[in-house]
């Protein structure tokens, strides 16, 4: 076995490869939770086993040289294969099958889940899932009262009464018609369009009780002419000129190559919100439910 083998570990690897996502080595010693000396000293130590430098350090962060690419590239194959490995074996200890039943609000359905929950299906394809659309005081209703076993939701109030973790984070942003006077800026405030003509969801949702909060802060009180309960249906009223609206910046994203919008980014530290999973009791959750949960924390964490 070569000394590259018999030396290097998987914590160097997966600390390497955060290095080269956040090119900054203090960041990437954050996000890991450890000392950014033992991060360059895990750096140092694939430099001596290869032979030639990795990284170039520089006044602001990190660059990849050509072979820090190629052991890069290495890394994730083999960080990638042993989850996979452990998430297969993990089937088998924990019996992660069944049903899982899931509530989400608007915002983790149409963003993230799907995506998250086919990566899960991947590795545990005998495990069913139901997921209900709810608004956030829904989704932490219904966890409580036991009609499913995880949520997604905004952080609102009450959700202090529950268990929960990070899940995602969004920012919002204001959509306008191609057409419109702010069409050509690169961000807006909810001032630059408090008196403007709206496209809103239902009054219940979370994202509408967050804009009339904030517009009452300004003094205002936002003229939504026309209510949808859909993001899609929102972006296509704005599309035909009938307001503006306040939507993920994630969501506005998907319509601007087949819809006459504008996305300006809000900002204010207001829009960026954080999404989490809630359940009752972590210890108390079904095999298949605390499968899911701990797969979607390890996403997180990457």
């Amino acid at each position: 076995m070569t000394p590259l083998l018999r030396k290097i570990d998987l914590t160097t690897l997966r600390l390497f490869i955060a290095v080269c996502q956040e090119r900054n080595i203090a960041r990437a010693a954050e996000r890991e939770c450890i000392a950014p000396s033992a991060v360059s000293r895990r750096i140092a130590e694939i430099e001596q086993l290869i032979g030639l430098p990795v990284i170039h350090r520089e006044p602001r962060g990190i660059s990849v040289t050509p072979v820090g690419e190629a052991v890069l590239r290495h890394a994730r194959e083999v960080v990638a294969s042993l989850e996979r490995m452990e998430a297969e074996l993990s089937r088998f200890a924990t019996g992660a099958r069944g049903r899982i039943r899931i509530a989400g609000n608007m915002s983790s359905i149409v963003q993230f889940l799907p995506e998250d929950i086919a990566a899960f299906q991947r590795v545990f394809p005998d495990v069913d899932i139901r997921i209900e659309e709810r608004t956030s005081g829904q989704v932490l209703r219904a966890v409580e009262e036991a009609e499913c076993d995880l949520g997604f939701c905004n952080r609102v109030p009450g959700i202090e009464r529950l268990e929960h973790q990070p899940y995602r984070s969004d920012r919002l942003c204001v959509i306008v018609p191609g057409g419109h006077r702010l069409a050509r800026a690169r961000v807006a405030r909810l001032a630059d369009v408090a008196d403007e003509a709206f496209v809103g969801l239902d009054e219940d949702a979370t994202l509408t009780q967050l804009l009339a909060r904030q517009a009452a802060g300004l003094g205002r009180r936002l003229n939504v002419k026309i209510r949808v309960g859909s993001l899609d249906a929102l972006c296509r009223m704005v599309h035909v000129g009938l307001g503006v609206a306040v939507v993920p910046q994630h969501i506005a994203g998907l319509y601007l190559n087949t819809l006459d919008l504008r996305s300006l980014p809000l900002d204010e530290d207001w829009a960026v919100r954080e999404l989490v999973a809630v359940f009752r009791q972590r210890q108390g959750l079904p095999p298949a439910a605390a499968a899911l949960a701990g797969f979607l924390a390890d996403r997180h964490r990457e």
